[in-house]
């Protein structure tokens, strides 16, 4: 499990006026997470499972507004982290 320190950290953000914002956006990446891998996150996870928390959660705080001057592209690393993990369901 990622603490809000550690996320902070990833974030480079030094003060507490975030932190439940950051908590908010922990939760959402890793929720995202085990619902894109269709599991449970595994205990302990692996360590490229906590980086692919860890850039949606930047990518969460970074981009607050969905709206934006810029293009805002996918992250291949994200999927490149997790896509060993990722669970295929066969119909």
């Amino acid at each position: 499990m990622i603490t809000v320190a550690e996320a902070k950290q990833h974030l480079r953000v030094m003060h507490a006026m975030e932190d439940p914002l950051i908590q908010l956006y922990l939760d959402a990446a890793t929720r995202h997470v085990e619902q894109y891998l269709g599991d449970d996150l595994p205990d302990p996870m692996p360590e490229a499972i906590e980086c692919a928390i860890l850039l949606l959660t930047g990518d969460l705080y970074v981009n607050r507004e969905r709206q934006s001057d810029r293009p805002i592209h996918e992250n291949t690393a994200y999927q490149l982290l997790l896509a060993p993990y990722k669970s295929m369901a066969v119909l």
